[in-house]
């Protein structure tokens, strides 16, 4: 089931692209240009002479700012862009004529395919950002192997832009921004449509994953940007949920430039460089990233031992349209080794559950501090539904669910690897 009843609204997802208006473009650059001057962006464009419309567009996501820097890139062409739906609540107008184009989050929508082929036919510019959520720590998302058939399927240049330094600037786990005043973007045509036509879908996957290998804080250490707001590591135990000196989760915490572990005691210190340093004993990792990727084996271990299991009762918000969030009470969220599984009581009184297989999630996404009024959450979507589900308690990590969902889905991959010949269903991400 989708978990709603049959009198609400749905978002119109079939309703055709509007090519962004002209007169909107304006304001656009508007929104945009002061910002990429005053961070004194740098944008280098490889292989891009003589690019014109239609091509597709697919950029590394860490910030909002990513946004207004495409803008510059591709300027003074028009663009339509997949957005999530709570991009939409409450100016659901605004955003269709500016060129936006509505998705539900790691949903395979063939209606999508369909708009996507018309902003082609139009002569614009796609932008996707195909990670689909901001990275947790300035480092690459999966990317589904269905995007390389995406760019084979539409036979327009493909062209990818890389920033660096926003999540330096401002970091998901806290979006205070940081007063960075230099950050880059390559922008780079990594496909014509003739490269296109000649090369597999196995290569075009392949090229753009080697385009999306990226590390704000390796940039950052590199190019000795400090961050000097004495509040720079608040929020970073969002991220880095798991001791690595007594092994505890879920009792990290983290307090001006520190962040520390209310089990064993032990803090660290996060230098104006972004590199982390214990205040006393072993620094067991001094690079953020390297820490992440450590809770990604730990919890890697859990799901190839078959151990794997998180349950929690909950309260539930659904966004079945752009008129914004209908709170539907408490509920229960299971995820294990068999995937997602959430019930509750639609707005109607009647009992529901949603259910996603290991096999038809590769990723979920996360919210920590959502609006600033429920806390951390996880978003679960139907093709007619969006659920934001908010755990009880504090003994849980997202991160560690986020974690989980990709690590799951890795597993099964491994254990029941699929013929990459016929057709594949293609799932795009979209931005926040």
């Amino acid at each position: 089931m989708d978990g709603r009843g049959s009198q609400i609204k749905r978002f119109n997802m079939k309703k055709p692209p509007i090519r962004q208006r002209r007169y909107l473009q304006p304001i656009t650059w508007l929104l945009s240009f002061p910002d990429v001057w005053k961070h004194r962006v740098r944008i280098t464009k490889i292989n891009c002479k003589g690019l014109k419309p239609p091509y597709i567009f697919l950029g590394n996501h860490n910030a909002f700012f990513d946004f207004k820097v495409a803008t510059a890139g591709i300027f003074p062409h028009r663009a339509n862009y997949i957005v999530a739906i709570d991009g939409f609540i409450g100016r659901e107008w605004l955003m269709r004529n500016v060129g936006c184009i509505c998705k539900r989050k790691f949903t395979n929508d063939v209606t999508l395919i369909r708009q996507i082929k018309r902003v082609i036919a139009n002569g614009d510019v796609l932008v996707i950002y195909p990670e689909a959520r901001y990275s947790l720590c300035g480092t690459t998302s999966f990317l589904h192997e269905s995007l390389g058939q995406l760019c084979k399927l539409m036979e327009v240049p493909v062209v990818t832009m890389i920033t660096k330094g926003h999540h330096i600037d401002a970091p998901f786990w806290n979006l205070k921004k940081r007063k960075v005043r230099h950050t880059e973007a390559i922008m780079k045509q990594l496909f014509t449509a003739d490269e296109l036509r000649n090369a597999t879908t196995d290569e075009i996957n392949e090229a753009i994953r080697r385009e999306f290998i990226y590390d704000d804080y390796l940039w950052q250490r590199e190019n000795n940007i400090l961050v000097k707001y004495n509040r720079r590591a608040e929020g970073l135990h969002k991220v880095l949920y798991k001791c690595p000196a007594c092994y505890t989760e879920n009792k990290m915490n983290s307090k001006g430039t520190e962040i520390f572990c209310l089990s064993c005691a032990k803090h660290w210190f996060l230098a104006e460089n972004g590199v982390l340093s214990a205040v006393s004993g072993k620094t067991e990792f001094a690079h953020i990233p390297d820490w992440y990727e450590w809770e990604r084996a730990e919890v890697r271990r859990e799901v190839e031992e078959g151990t794997y299991f998180f349950e929690t009762e909950c309260h539930i918000d659904s966004l079945p349209n752009s008129g914004g969030y209908i709170r539907l009470g408490n509920g229960v969220l299971t995820h294990n080794m068999n995937g997602f599984l959430l019930s509750g009581v639609d707005g109607e009184g009647k009992p529901f559950t949603v259910e996603k297989p290991v096999i038809s999630l590769y990723a979920c996404h996360i919210e920590f501090d959502y609006l600033g009024k429920f806390g951390d959450c996880i978003d679960l979507n139907t093709i007619n539904d969006t659920f934001y589900i908010y755990p009880h308690g504090n003994d849980f990590s997202v991160t560690k669910i986020a974690l989980a969902t990709e690590e799951l889905y890795f597993d099964h991959m491994r254990r029941h690897p699929v013929k990459r010949e016929g057709k594949t269903k293609v799932t795009v991400g979209v931005p926040e």
